[in-house]
């Protein structure tokens, strides 16, 4: 029975994951560790670096009894019997592979960082999203060691979803695990499905060779970006024939064999994992000659950019085809609802095209406010920031919804409207609000794939 787990890497996957284990496995002492000590403080001071609604809760039961947070990672790795690693592992932007590859830098560092401070017998799970065959990598720098600590590589990939993170490690859908299909390989997945089936049933956890756990996660998030990106492409067939994206979406999901999950249309995905994923299975498809199979992938990634210069154009098209000295108000900047998280948001990229065509933006958001002033510090002069949407409405031009806060449904908009430059403009890059009341409020309503509703 596994007693001292550590987890290296404090980001969004692997500090909820270990507060997640510290609940349920009261027995085992969880250790997370991570060179970053402002990261590492904010985690011990029990308000978690990162927003997820019921994090801190759980962050905070479990401090004090058997989770620990702490920069020491070479004495952690000594007294550890199985090592999470959970190290970024972004797209290239440099070298061979650039805008494809995942950089694995990180992978490499910290398989040599515990080959070297190991002590004893060690399980090694993969935790960060890794391409297919990442396992051997780590498992031919292990065996270059002295032979004083034995190793075994697992892959354990995580399928939470920012936002809902807390409630998918409490009650996943399943638990994905793989190793080798040897005596020492089969020993050290059931160790790690004995630290899972405290709390999941383990007709839930699932084990695999280690090469198709690799692979799965990419192809997970590949197919949920797929929909995304097909609901969209039809979203801009639907704008044109003057068809309805919501009862095409109600229709086609009403089909058990599709069903109705990732087809609502909007601006497109974001977040860490999509697009880098995706374009890691391209590259692995390039790598391995698969040329049609990689387009057949890169087009999903390709229609998500479409989607978001054809909000914008939509914008400019709508408002006398000119943006220029216009206040325009962005509801919602992180990638999704219930995360501060604004990695490839499309709020990114639409912000810049705006202040492009020299646009007044000025940006709200409920919990991504400072991250989004880092990300666009280098206009900040032209971009303007709100905690209040009420104060970022008042006398704008047109207002984009681009993340799906719940509290944006139900504003006072006949206040915003009022407080407006006319005519105002809504352009719902959800689809989240009631367009026939706002209609009737005065304001010209775009919806994505759906009929305007405008008085122009």
């Amino acid at each position: 029975m596994i007693k001292r787990v550590l987890c290296i890497g404090a980001g969004y996957v692997g500090g909820p994951t270990m507060a997640i284990i510290a609940k349920h496995c009261p027995g085992v002492e969880v250790v997370v560790a991570d060179i970053n000590p402002e990261r590492i403080g904010a985690w011990r001071s029990g308000t978690p670096p990162i927003y997820e609604p019921g994090l801190e809760a759980v962050v905070r039961e479990g401090l004090g009894r058997n989770l620990h947070f702490t920069t020491e990672v070479e004495a952690a790795i000594a007294n550890a019997e199985m090592i999470f690693v959970s190290v970024n592992t972004p797209t290239k932007t440099y070298g061979h592979g650039a805008g494809r590859a995942a950089d694995l830098q990180h992978v490499e560092q910290t398989a040599r960082t515990i080959l070297r401070h190991a002590r004893g017998d060690v399980v090694v799970v993969e935790k960060s999203t890794v391409p297919v065959r990442t396992a051997e990598a780590m498992e031919r720098i292990f065996r270059s060691g002295n032979g004083q600590a034995r190793f075994e590589v697992l892959s354990n990939p995580e399928f939470l979803a920012e936002g809902t993170a807390v409630r998918d490690l409490e009650e996943p859908g399943r638990v994905l695990i793989g190793g080798r299909e040897t005596e020492a390989g089969r020993a050290a997945v059931e160790a790690l499905v004995e630290v899972y089936a405290h709390w999941v049933p383990r007709e839930r956890i699932l084990t695999t060779n280690i090469w198709s756990s690799e692979l799965s996660k990419l192809v997970a998030n590949a197919f949920l970006a797929q929909r995304i990106s097909s609901i969209n492409s039809v979203s801009a067939v639907c704008e044109q024939t003057e068809a309805d994206i919501l009862e095409v979406s109600r229709a086609v999901g009403a089909d058990s064999r599709i069903g109705p999950l990732f087809l609502r249309a909007g601006v497109g995905f974001g977040g860490s994992c999509f697009q880098k994923d995706i374009q890691n299975l391209v590259y692995l498809c390039e790598y391995y000659g698969l040329e049609e199979v990689a387009r057949y992938w890169d087009a999903v990634v390709t229609m998500n950019q479409y989607q978001k210069r054809r909000f914008v154009r939509r914008m400019i098209t709508a408002m006398f085809n000119t943006l220029a000295g216009k206040r325009i108000a962005v509801f919602g900047f992180a990638f999704k609802a219930n995360t501060d998280d604004i990695r490839d948001s499309p709020a990114l990229e639409i912000c810049r095209d705006l202040v492009n065509e020299h646009a007044h933006v000025c940006v709200t958001d409920p919990q991504a406010l400072d991250n989004a002033r880092l990300a666009l510090v280098d206009i900040d002069r032209s971009v303007a920031f709100e905690l209040d949407p009420y104060s970022a409405a008042e006398g704008a031009h047109a207002i984009a919804v681009l993340t799906d806060w719940e509290e944006y449904r139900n504003l006072d908009y006949a206040r915003i409207y009022a407080s407006m430059e006319k005519p105002a403009f809504f352009f719902d890059g959800r689809n989240m609000v009631d367009a026939e009341r706002l209609h009737g409020i005065g304001f010209n309503v775009y919806s994505v794939g759906r009929p305007p509703h405008t008085t122009l």
